[in-house]
């Protein structure tokens, strides 16, 4: 595969990742530095093991992975979205704390979330006997980066907004999992 297909590649693997990083920033008070950093590292890192991982599975389980991983990514962005969506439209709740939203449990579900396409992906390459090793540093670094803008960017955003960037963050979390089940059951173009 050439430099210019896996960095075209690396870019669309990293979107899911800035979509969701975009609007979870919308949720949080101000995100520091190392959370920044935290969050686009382990999205990073998870998008050098996946592929890697799913090329040393190999073409046995692709089926398999191709059947649930749309409906993985959508259950996860759907509790997530949905909490923030909750928290949002009450009254009564706090601004969401950095720690609660990007704490291991929600960020375990996050980094499955956006990555579990590149698992496929280095299924793919393994089948057509394409080598993983220098792609997945491209998808992982891509992503790193592209996670980074877009939690900073929605920070940002978000603090000007409140509680209305919160629920619309929320709402494009839950549409961003609905986009990707349509999409992989062929209702979305």
């Amino acid at each position: 595969m050439d430099i210019y297909s896996v960095l075209l590649l690396s870019v669309g693997l990293a979107m899911d990742a800035f979509s969701v990083a975009l609007v979870a920033g919308f949720g949080l008070g101000k995100v520091k530095l190392a959370d920044s950093l935290k969050v686009s590292g382990i999205f990073g890192i998870a998008h050098i093991i996946m592929p890697t991982a799913g090329w040393f599975l190999g073409s046995c389980v692709l089926e398999l992975i191709q059947r649930w991983d749309h409906w993985i990514a959508f259950i996860l962005l759907a509790i997530v979205g949905g909490k923030m969506l909750k928290e949002g439209l009450d009254e009564n709740a706090e601004e969401i704390d950095a720690k609660e939203l990007l704490g291991m449990a929600s960020l375990l579900m996050f980094t499955i979330a956006v990555s579990i396409d590149a698992l496929a992906v280095g299924l793919s390459f393994s089948v057509q006997g394409l080598s993983i090793w220098v792609p997945s540093l491209y998808m992982g670094a891509g992503t790193l980066i592209f996670t980074f803008v877009g939690l900073n960017i929605g920070n940002r955003t978000g603090q000007r907004f409140g509680k209305k960037a919160q629920v619309f963050g929320g709402l494009v979390l839950i549409l961003i999992g609905l986009r990707i089940v349509l999409a992989h059951t062929g209702l979305l173009g």
